[in-house]
């Protein structure tokens, strides 16, 4: 993927907005739904709500890109238990897409505090919630993580068939070892390279929700569900 990527902003069937790539052809979101996708994908598969009324949760957001899906685990996740203390830790590779994060406005309650993120401050602090951007290659940067930290895990590529080295088994490794005992991983594919290699690296997987799409998205475990 270019660094300098054309990017052209659309709206979704639910009416909100995300970006389209057009340099390889594809939108960030769904666009049967930006904000639904957020919700439905990410939040509700991997049990944010649940999650919170324990008090803590540490998320990891891989392909950050406009920070739809964890704005909305946040949003989520405080609504259940406002004193729950969260832990965002995104992983992008393109600098671009941070910087749009400032040309949007969903309606996600959480999101007004992302737009203070910029390429040159890639973390804040909103009263509990910390949330920071590790800008590179995301299969080089989680390797600085602390293993088995995760309580959940959004995988939001851009697709096996555009972006195959992120769909690999030796980052799915890298997933597992970051993922707590109960951790639940949520992404939108369930391509056959995408089941495999999540097998291959240790990982359960079943059928997501299905949202938008004929087929479902895949949530992984470490252990059987």
């Amino acid at each position: 993927m270019s660094i300098f990527p054309k990017l052209k902003k659309i709206i979704t069937a639910d009416n909100t907005e995300t970006y389209l790539n057009e340099t390889i052809g594809e939108s960030y979101h769904s666009q049967t739904g930006a904000v639904e996708e957020a919700l439905k994908k990410y939040a509700i598969p991997c049990k944010i709500r649940e999650k919170a009324k324990s008090g803590t949760l540490r998320i990891l957001d891989v392909c950050f890109g406009l920070g739809y899906n964890s704005a909305m685990a946040i949003s989520e996740a405080l609504a259940e238990n406002p004193n729950c203390t969260i832990e965002v830790i995104g992983l992008e590779y393109d600098p671009e897409i941070i910087n749009r994060i400032r040309e949007i406005n969903p309606p996600i309650p959480f999101f007004k505090h992302y737009q203070r993120l910029t390429p040159g401050q890639l973390e804040f602090k909103e009263g509990n919630v910390n949330v920071k951007v590790l800008l590179g290659d995301a299969r080089e940067k989680v390797k600085e993580l602390t293993e088995e930290h995760f309580d959940a895990i959004f995988f939001d590529p851009f697709s096996p068939k555009t972006a195959p080295e992120m769909w690999q088994e030796e980052f799915f490794k890298e997933m597992f070892r970051v993922m707590k005992r109960e951790s639940i991983l949520a992404t939108y594919s369930c391509a056959r390279m995408t089941r495999d290699n999540m097998s291959k690296a240790g990982l359960v997987y079943d059928d997501g929700p299905i949202v938008g799409r004929r087929g479902p998205g895949t949530i992984a475990t470490k252990w059987v569900f």
